[in-house]
């Protein structure tokens, strides 16, 4: 069984390598082929379909056990769910656009340096007093909770979403829904 750490940190990851991958990638403004193009915007796809999945999950589990389990946990969260929003605003933006879209690009980079800024902070401000504050069974009870609530969370940003466990935990399962029913009409998130 993983640990919240093992599995959190799985997911950070993967999309820090998506993150390398899409500040380095060929661009419009660098002459980037129509292919590459969609290839740009196939990952950006995939980025956010897990980053949506990935914070639905913390925001149901990991923010109230950290407000729970540590004496500045409602501290720490509140920044933390306020950077997600930030992600999520980017992101909903970011989903709207093309990569050959001239503020595709803008756009992208503010994620990138917000998605680094957030995986930053939660791995070296957070984990360290958690994986004090949690037992090795309790960290391996939130990492499955985690993984199980990343199977049916929605699969796009929802920032007009209030970042409460019980909103996700009552609206999620309708709202992951209605994006797997969209993306299966759209043919979004599929190779």
């Amino acid at each position: 069984m993983l640990s919240v750490f093992d599995v959190l940190g799985r997911d950070h990851l993967a999309v820090q390598r998506m993150l390398a991958e899409l500040g380095t990638g060929p661009t419009q403004a660098s002459g980037a082929t129509a292919t590459h193009l969609a290839q740009r915007e196939k990952m950006v796809e995939e980025l956010i379909i897990e980053e949506s999945k990935h914070e639905a999950a913390e925001e149901m589990y990991f923010w109230p056990v950290v407000r729970e389990r540590l004496p500045n946990g409602d501290q720490l969260a509140d920044h933390a769910i306020g950077q997600e929003q930030e992600g999520k605003e980017i992101l909903d933006l970011l989903d709207k656009l093309d990569a050959s879209q001239p503020e595709f690009e803008d756009v992208l980079s503010k994620f990138i340096k917000a998605g680094r800024e957030h995986i930053a902070y939660e791995e070296t401000v957070v984990w360290p007093p958690l994986s004090v504050a949690l037992s090795a069974q309790d960290a391996a009870d939130l990492g499955s909770k985690i993984e199980k609530a990343k199977q049916s969370a929605p699969t796009r940003p929802h920032p007009g979403t209030p970042a409460k466990p019980g909103v996700l935990k009552g609206a999620g399962p309708v709202v992951s829904a209605v994006d797997r029913l969209r993306d299966a009409a759209s043919g979004r998130g599929k190779d």
